[in-house]
């Protein structure tokens, strides 16, 4: 029969869950933000080659982040409109929460959760696995990636974006970088700054002509006058 779990207990058994996985990991949550934790455990889960499938509603990924997912194979990413549901599964057990992906070990919150095993309640978990198939179903398979926020920005009218602009990432490939290493070069320009782990930009980074936006589906960005030199 199902468990019930408390703030501790969701945690606990959900780093169980995802370490577990042998053979697929499914993690169904409204926001698509990684703690350091929750980073080393999807890294070890692509290094063994399982088949992670996150499903969220809205990114709040740094570029770093972006570029860290990138490389992970094996873990694809599904954007759902109007998700809510927590949910997270491995082939035997299933946990749906309260505890949102990001605030995985963060004990200080109150969270309330219920454990299904597969081996002690099948039909239950059957029928959780098989909503989860449909949200996958219904939702829009997305390589996570800065390229993909510059595609739905390019796709705007004029009068939306500046023709004139572009974002971190197209500016980088117009430079022959990475987007992380142009990145840390407006941080140590002073152009951008670190706060709390996210990128915010400076007075004088608004003097150049960069400009801070926020995607609804994909997160923050900035974009930087075509002829920004340093």
């Amino acid at each position: 029969m199902a468990k019930f779990l408390n703030t501790s207990a969701t945690n606990y058994f959900l780093e169980e869950l995802i370490k577990d996985a042998k053979d697929r990991l499914i993690l169904i949550s409204p926001f698509l933000k990684l703690n350091d934790r929750m980073k080393e455990l999807l890294a070890d889960k692509n290094r063994l080659k399982i088949d992670v499938r996150i499903v969220y509603g809205k990114s709040e990924l740094q570029p770093e982040e972006i570029d860290w997912l990138k490389e992970l194979t094996f873990i694809r990413t599904s954007f759902c409109k109007n998700l809510h549901a927590k949910c997270y599964l491995n082939e035997e057990l299933c946990i749906i929460t309260s505890l949102n992906l990001y605030e995985f070990s963060q004990i200080n919150n109150n969270e309330m959760g219920v454990l299904i095993r597969r081996s002690d309640d099948a039909e239950l978990y059957k029928d959780a696995y098989e909503e989860a198939q449909r949200i996958i179903r219904i939702s829009d398979e997305v390589r996570i990636s800065l390229e993909r926020i510059t595609t739905d920005v390019d796709s705007k009218s004029e009068a939306e974006e500046p023709n004139d602009k572009l974002t971190t990432s197209k500016f980088a490939q117009k430079l022959g970088i990475k987007t992380s290493e142009f990145t840390e070069k407006l941080v140590n320009s002073g152009y951008l700054e670190v706060r709390e782990g996210k990128n915010y930009l400076t007075v004088k980074g608004k003097e150049v002509g960069g400009e801070f936006r926020m995607s609804p589906r994909f997160g923050p960005y900035f974009l930087w006058p075509e002829s920004f030199k340093w």
